[in-house]
C-alpha cells in the first residue's frame, strides 16, 4: 500500500526473470514499466474496446459488456467513453474480466 515491494521472507532478494527469455540469468532490478493491465490500457488510449465485467453480488448485472474508447486507466479503474451514446463509464478493475480490442494493441514496454 505504501508503494514499495514487500520482500518474500524465504528469499533474501527480489528476483525477476527477464521478459525477453534470451538473457542468461535472472535480474534483481524491476523495469520502469511493468506489464500490468493499466499500463497496457494506457498504451492503447483512444482505441475501441469491449470490456467484459462481472458483478458477482448483483442480481440484475451479473455480467455486462461495456463498449467504447479507452480514455484513461489507473491502478484500480478504467474509463471508457461511448461516442454513439455520449456516455462515459468508470469501471473498477476488480470487476474487469478481460478486454477485447477491435484493432492491434500496443504492447511495447
Amino acid at each position: 500500500m505504501n508503494g514499495s515491494y514487500y520482500s518474500n521472507p524465504m528469499f533474501t532478494e527480489n528476483v525477476r526473470m527477464p521478459a525477453d527469455n534470451f538473457s542468461s540469468g535472472p535480474t534483481t532490478t524491476f523495469p520502469m514499466e511493468q506489464s500490468y493491465i493499466e499500463n497496457i490500457l494506457r498504451a492503447n488510449i483512444g482505441k475501441k474496446v469491449s470490456a467484459y465485467v462481472s458483478f458477482p453480488d448483483s442480481l440484475n448485472w451479473k455480467d455486462k459488456i461495456f463498449t467504447g474508447r479507452v480514455e484513461q486507466a489507473g491502478r484500480d479503474h478504467l474509463i471508457i467513453s461511448d461516442p454513439s451514446t455520449g456516455k462515459w463509464y468508470l469501471i473498477l478493475m476488480i470487476y474487469l474480466d478481460y478486454v477485447e480490442f477491435d484493432e492491434k494493441i500496443n504492447y511495447g514496454l
